[in-house]
């Protein structure tokens, strides 16, 4: 592909290291071309970790005003998306948030606004939604081997060490189901399509914030599902079944993109369905800056995140949080 989408990074955040810069520099499609970072510490790291030269910012407006920058890509903490989305579309940036999208649902309106107004691209960062485990998934539900789907099940845990630092400030919109939970709700919401007619939701505080959290969405066409999401011993447990009328399903690390199988158990037996291992965010990274490219919609739409978002808001409310 000769046309390459010129990239700019706004924070220089674990996820952007770990995972979204290796994956940029494989992209067929896009090219990394500026990062800012407030910490000239951050700038050198960057420069000792990757050979790969890029343009150095340490102001994020400055980024914002480099013309070469086509698309940016938000890892700030959480209450920072809404700001930094809004000055990336009024520049005329296309703009890849990571997840959450906003703290709630009219934030994400607004932001949603601002990018359509200024004739931009708006995706939330869900990459675990690019992965073949994922696409299988979707194959089963959608060629109706579960019948109708009644119930769902899936829970993020993560590490209690990540129980610190703006993970748990509310006000940097820290807690488990911004940081975890949002996995689990996103998934239930691409199989339902649809807002819960009830809520329930208990949950265990830190901070001020949600350290551990379950919730119930009852919906109007009779299914039940639960999400649970927390931070709790020094490992990492994700999973989710979907159980319909004609079957079940259990997805084993619905989030990872990482090779493996699902397991379909109907009333003509059990059999497991093998995954390939899917590299999430350079699969995100390609489809986004093909989107731009070509001119067409995104996997993600931002009316899913509206909805999600909306759902996030409930849930934590019944369960004694200001959404």
């Amino acid at each position: 592909m000769s046309k390459k989408v010129k990239w700019g990074i706004l924070g220089y955040a674990s996820i952007a290291r770990e995972s979204f810069i290796p994956a940029l520099l494989n992209a067929v499609n896009s090219e990394f071309y500026a990062l800012a970072s407030r910490s000239a510490d951050k700038l050198r790291r960057y420069a000792e970790c990757f050979n790969h030269p890029v343009k150095f910012y340490s102001d994020y407006d400055q980024l914002l005003d480099d013309p070469e920058i086509e698309a940016v890509y938000v890892p700030l903490p959480n209450a920072l998306h809404k700001e930094w989305t809004i000055k990336a579309a009024r520049k005329g940036k296309h703009v890849l948030c990571e997840k959450p999208l906003a703290l709630n649902s009219e934030a994400c309106r607004q932001m949603i606004m601002e990018c359509r107004r200024n004739n931009v691209k708006l995706m939330e960062g869900f990459m675990y939604r690019y992965s073949d485990r994922i696409r299988k998934v979707q194959e089963i539900i959608g060629g109706n081997k579960l019948g109708q789907v009644k119930y769902i099940n899936s829970y993020f845990f993560s590490l209690a060490s990540r129980a610190s630092g703006d993970r748990i400030n509310p006000d940097l919109g820290g807690g488990s189901l911004f940081d975890l939970g949002c996995y689990p709700v996103n998934l239930v919401g691409m199989i339902t399509k649809a807002e819960p007619v009830s809520i329930s939701a208990e949950a265990i505080p830190i901070n001020g914030v949600d350290r551990l959290l379950s919730a119930i969405l009852r919906y109007e066409n009779g299914l039940i599902a639960n999400i649970h999401c927390g931070w709790i011993n020094e490992f990492r447990s994700l999973g989710a079944t979907i159980m319909g009328t004609e079957g079940t399903l259990t997805v084993p690390e619905p989030f990872w993109g990482n090779a493996g199988s699902v397991v379909l158990k109907t009333p003509a037996g059990e059999r497991g369905i093998s995954v390939g291992e899917t590299d999430r965010f350079r699969a995100e990274i390609e489809d986004f800056a093909g989107a731009i490219l070509e001119e067409r919609p995104l996997l993600v739409d931002v009316e899913e995140s509206v909805r999600n978002l909306k759902i996030i808001e409930a849930i934590l409310v019944k369960a004694g949080f200001s959404a």
